[in-house]
């Protein structure tokens, strides 16, 4: 149709191209158009022509203004899209929907379309250099945002950018990180996943596959691709396709068994109504562009008649394809000839269909668009009217600079652009589900609002049905999610998605579902069983409620109450020769001290303080070395008595009952002293022993200085030595009752269990450290009192007839 402005319109009606075959001998053929009529393309065709017929019939845009069209048909292919543009810009076009007109019009002011982005691409690069604006209602490739190469081209539907991102988010938002992924080979399918791609990447989401296809390529590759899907791990498939593509794909898939999938589409399928025909597509989701609601569009498409219809080819075709009848009568083909009895209003085709609206409403929105930016090219507002210039000599570059600008609400609908030439990106989450009929339907169950708040862009407000008629959401993994108390290890050669779930480490845990590594509890605590949390590490020490704590504290307590009952025997028979004999003073002092030794032995049992464990080891430095000190004397004064008794021996003066208690004070003062300065420089303090347990905490006594213990150790052990050596020379003196025997089996005893306590004490772990020492206290303390005093109990409380100086005195006789 001619007008004062023209509007070029670029949709795909056929779905191919006739082949051209090349012998560089003749001619080539012209680019011809096969196939049937995409009644959906005619559809969007029509809503252009009602929508500048709409334009041309107001009174406020573009008023005294007629707008012209030429509509053209790409075929879906780049070579006539690239001959369209050629048409458009020199304006020798004949035009589809007049049979007896040709425009008049020079150079058209804007471009409508394409249906596709590859064709759309070569457009752009033909028609951009005449600076006439390009305005695509569905070709969607992130690519075409670039305005250094595309500076012409503008677009209603939003770029497929955002609905990769929208798609990536879909499938982290059901937890699918598993997944397969095909697209059409075409700059739509290729950009539109390799953005996805991207994104999905940066979420955590692996791909088993990625396939390419289109339906010009042979068969094989379908039947390939398809064959991909079968064999598949991935129960989620992403489809990055257009519908003319993804048909060929869902026949191929329905010829065999096809295993459950979950289909995720784009808007460029996922919204057909042809979808339906396949069941394999129950409970598939995408993203589809908002519905609308366009008045008198229907009425509009539905205004032909056999009469209307003849006069254009196009409408021929589909009428008789539509009805399967003939309009006039050929030879050609058997189809009958059309009779009057075809009713439009009853045929359900795309051409038809209103109940969605969705690329016709980007298609309306388009020719509003270009309309505006010629209105505020030619008008000017003036007292409240309108003044429109029809004869201005207007170029297409003032359309496109005006068109940059148009920021407009229509038909309650926003139209306006970004800097890349982008409308604002909103998208429907859209479900086929099964109706109460049986048959599958589109239900809006979310949508996807690129300009809301980030994280807030995506909302769910309907149950969704998902494959299979299944309520619950599919599950799609490489690997089962890792429990908390293990984590993630890769698979040798395989992505990131797929991997083994190892138990954490001793000493280690992980809290989170799908942790990547474990991290050490802190030094005083230890995991659980399940190592999913760590617990303070329990407490040990030698304690009094335990059953070892119990037994040695009752022998401790046993030893000093022995010693205590020796103590008042002796007391009692102080007058008996036996008690007389074996200095009844110094056996007194030893018996006090062996009490001591006894007692102190339970300063190591309960959990350790600073001033339990500064008294345990200098008590019983302290009262050993005076315990043995006593023994010492008592072995000093026998020897010393056998010598007194040789003719001309007067050494008994010098070692008498004073010499007795220096030599005793002297020993001692000196572990005394020994103890006070290892108190001073670095005493014994409780520490909580962290390393010879793992998963518990020993609280022990450190020794500090460990020369300070040492010292203290060794100077009981020189003593004790010193001591039996002694005994050992005085073992074989000629008196009946040798006391010198008896401190040589005591101090034998002596030395052989902290001779044994020195690598037992080192080696013991833990709370049996201090049951060792404690050990060797009690047995080295028994030792002492058993040798040394039972035998003059025994002789006092059960045969007190040898009780007497007489017998002390025979040497023939015990």
């Amino acid at each position: 149709m001619d007008g004062d402005y023209v509007i070029g319109g670029v949709f795909s009606i056929h779905s191919y191209m006739d082949t051209v075959k090349h012998n560089y001998s003749t001619m080539p053929e012209l680019l011809r158009c096969t196939g049937r009529i995409n009644s959906e393309e005619l559809h969007f065709s029509h809503a252009m022509i009602f929508a500048i017929e709409e334009i041309n019939n107001s009174t406020k845009l573009l008023p005294g203004i007629r707008l012209g069209y030429q509509i053209h048909d790409s075929c879906a292919s780049v070579p006539m899209a690239v001959k369209v543009a050629f048409q458009l810009t020199n304006g020798l076009d004949q035009v589809f929907y007049t049979s007896n007109n040709c425009s008049k019009s020079r150079m058209v002011m804007a471009v409508v379309g394409g249906s596709a982005s590859t064709p759309s691409i070569s457009m752009s690069r033909i028609i951009g250099p005449f600076n006439i604006p390009q305005v695509s209602h569905f070709a969607t490739c992130a690519c075409l945002s670039n305005k250094q190469q595309y500076p012409n081209f503008f677009r209603t539907i939003p770029s497929d950018q955002f609905q990769a991102e929208a798609l990536a988010k879909l499938v982290k938002q059901f937890g699918w990180t598993w997944i397969g992924a095909v697209r059409s080979d075409s700059d739509y399918g290729n950009n539109g996943m390799a953005s996805f791609l991207a994104t999905a990447h940066k979420e955590g989401i692996c791909v088993e596959y990625s396939e390419s296809f289109n339906r010009y390529q042979p068969p094989s590759r379908i039947q390939r691709v398809a064959d991909v899907i079968r064999r598949s791990t991935a129960m989620v498939i992403v489809a990055f396709v257009a519908f003319g593509d993804m048909r060929l794909l869902l026949e191929e898939l329905s010829r065999e068994l096809l295993p459950p999938r979950q289909w995720i589409g784009s808007e460029g399928w996922v919204t057909h109504l042809d979808v339906p025909r396949f069941p394999i597509c129950r409970g598939a989701i995408g993203f589809g562009i908002p519905q609308s609601v366009i008045p008198g569009l229907r009425d509009f498409l539905l205004d032909l008649s056999p009469t209307k219809v003849a006069t254009s080819p196009i409408l021929t075709e589909f009428w008789e394809d539509v009805f399967n009848c003939r309009l006039e009568k050929s030879a050609v083909t058997e189809k009958r000839l059309c009779d009057g009895t075809e009713e439009i209003q009853k045929l359900r085709s795309p051409y038809t269909d209103t109940s969605q609206l969705r690329i016709t409403n980007m298609v309306y929105k388009a020719i509003y668009a270009v309309a505006h930016a010629i209105h505020n090219a030619v008008c000017q507002e003036t007292n409240s009217t309108t003044q429109c210039d029809k004869l201005s000599r207007m170029d297409s570059k003032q359309v496109l600079t005006q068109l940059k600008k148009v920021n407009i609400s229509q038909n309650g609908y926003p139209v306006s652009f970004d800097a890349n030439g982008d409308p604002v990106a909103a998208y429907e989450l859209v479900n086929w589900q099964k109706s109460k009929s049986g048959s599958l339907e589109i239900v809006t169950v979310g949508y996807y609002d690129a300009s809301l708040p980030v994280g807030q862009e995506f909302h769910i407000n309907k149950n969704i049905t998902w494959m299979d008629e299944r309520m619950q959401v599919p599950v799609s993994v490489c690997s089962d999610s890792c429990p908390p108390g293990t984590h993630k290890v890769l698979q040798k050669g395989k992505p990131i998605c797929c991997y083994d779930c190892i138990p954490c480490p001793e000493g280690e845990i992980s809290n989170a579902t799908d942790s990547p590594n474990c991290f050490l509890c802190p030094k005083e605590f230890w995991p659980n069983a399940e190592r999913d949390t760590c617990f303070p590490k329990p407490v040990e020490f030698l304690s009094f409620s335990e059953v070892l704590g119990i037994m040695l504290a009752a022998f401790s307590i046993g030893g000093a109450c022995l010693a205590l009952t020796i103590a008042i025997v002796f007391f009692h028979h102080r007058t008996s020769p036996i008690v007389k004999a074996n200095n009844s003073e110094l056996s007194f002092l030893l018996l006090f001290s062996l009490t001591l030794c006894f007692l102190c032995s339970l300063t190591f049992i309960g959990a350790p303080s600073e001033w339990s464990c500064m008294l345990r080891h200098t008590a019983f430095g302290i009262t050993f070395v005076l315990c043995i000190s006593c023994v010492l004397g008592k072995t000093i004064v026998v020897l010393m008595a056998f010598k007194a008794t040789l003719p001309g021996s007067n050494i008994m003066k010098w070692f008498g009952p004073l010499q007795q208690r220096l030599t005793v004070v002297s020993f001692t003062v000196i572990q005394v002293l020994i103890c006070t300065i290892w108190l001073v420089v670095s005493p014994p303090f409780p520490m909580k022993n962290l390393i010879t347990y793992k998963d518990r905490i020993i609280l022990e006594c450190a020794l500090g200085s460990a020369l300070g213990f040492w010292a203290v150790l060794g100077y009981i052990g020189l003593l004790a030595v010193f001591c039996f050596v002694l005994a050992v020379l005085a073992r074989k003196l000629p008196d009946n009752f040798n006391e010198a025997k008896f401190i040589t089996f005591s101090m034998l005893i002596f030395c052989a269990v902290w001779i044994t306590f020195i690598p037992a004490y080192v080696s013991s772990p833990g709370k049996f450290t201090v049951a060792v020492e404690i050990f060797a206290i009690l047995a080295s303390s028994f030792g002492l009192i058993l040798c040394i005093f039972a035998p003059k109990c025994f002789i006092i409380l059960l045969k007190p007839e040898k009780n007497t100086k007489k017998h002390l005195m025979n040497k023939n006789q015990y």
